[in-house]
């Protein structure tokens, strides 16, 4: 079991344990506080493992049913942490600002992903025929537009849940999950309203030792269960693929690569070996099926 385990020791090590300054906290946030020190909040670190495990196993519900997952992360200490285990686990991020819109007004975001991925075709009609000048107008558009949306390029709807760090910091984003009843897992601190959040993880959010053990735990899980669901899919068609025959591939096992949801393709397992293969043509991104065979 590869689930880095979280407990109370490590936790604590991390600081984890370390709100604000009194003056600065949040009444509704009482039922996570364990006590005062030195004019700090101390938060109840088993506030924070239970809120924890019961983040994962949601998670694990969502995923099953083949959701989708956007972490959050705008902030200094969070950026790279969160951008580096979304994108181990295969899910999207968002690390530069939060663009107003980006699950309220989705299709409009769409439209410019859409517009970002005109640009960066090679070959494209678009750069036909144009001055040097109108050329550098458009590679300045498109270094902009990918700085944008880098991170959720390849979401094709709107996530199924929100995996914040700082529910304060990211409130705009928190906003619009409210709006469209999109559950939200968020690292709360002791400055925070709780009660925005679905799922409250009370934790120092300023500590990127915190962060990362945290975020990454929450990555390990998601990792975790779609690792089992490929291993049960294995199980099932381990015959045929012994024997060779034609196995029909379904998208849900390519969620790590973030194909689309609904195409189903028959191959021979001997062409599989060791190799990846795309079943799609243009400028869409390739499915690797190595997994098959390096679990």
């Amino acid at each position: 079991d590869t689930m880095s385990e979280v407990n109370f020791e490590n936790l604590l090590s991390t600081g984890a344990h370390f709100g604000h300054v009194t003056r600065k906290w949040h009444p509704a946030y009482e039922p996570f506080i364990l006590m005062e020190r030195n004019g700090v909040h101390i938060i109840n670190l088993e506030e924070t493992l239970s809120g924890l495990k019961k983040a994962q196993d949601f998670l694990t519900q969502v995923i099953k049913k083949n959701g989708e997952v956007l972490f959050v992360g705008t902030k200094k200490q969070a950026k790279d942490i969160v951008q580096q285990e979304a994108d181990r686990c295969g899910m999207f991020y968002v690390v530069e600002r939060w663009l107003g819109g980006t699950l309220t007004n989705y299709s409009t975001i769409k439209k410019s992903i859409k517009r970002l991925q005109m640009l960066e075709k090679e070959g494209s009609s678009i750069y036909e025929d144009l001055t040097k000048k109108e050329i550098q107008m458009l590679n300045r558009e498109r270094v902009k537009l990918a700085d944008q949306h880098r991170g959720i390029k390849d979401m094709r709807r709107v996530p199924d849940a929100l995996v914040v760090v700082d529910a304060n910091f990211e409130s705009t984003a928190i906003q619009e999950a409210l709006r469209l009843e999109i559950p939200v897992i968020a690292i709360v601190d002791s400055n925070t309203d709780p009660s925005v959040v679905s799922h409250v993880i009370p934790a120092n959010d300023d500590s990127l030792r915190t962060i990362q053990l945290i975020i990454g735990s929450i990555a390990d899980s998601i990792l975790e269960i779609t690792k089992n669901i490929k291993m049960i899919w294995l199980k099932k068609n381990m015959k045929k693929i012994s024997s060779n025959k034609p196995i029909s591939i379904n998208s849900f096992f390519f969620n790590n690569m973030h194909a689309p949801k609904v195409f189903s393709i028959q191959i021979s397992p001997s062409s599989l070996m060791g190799r990846s293969f795309s079943p799609f043509s243009g400028n869409k991104p390739p499915v690797y099926v190595n997994w098959l065979f390096s679990l």
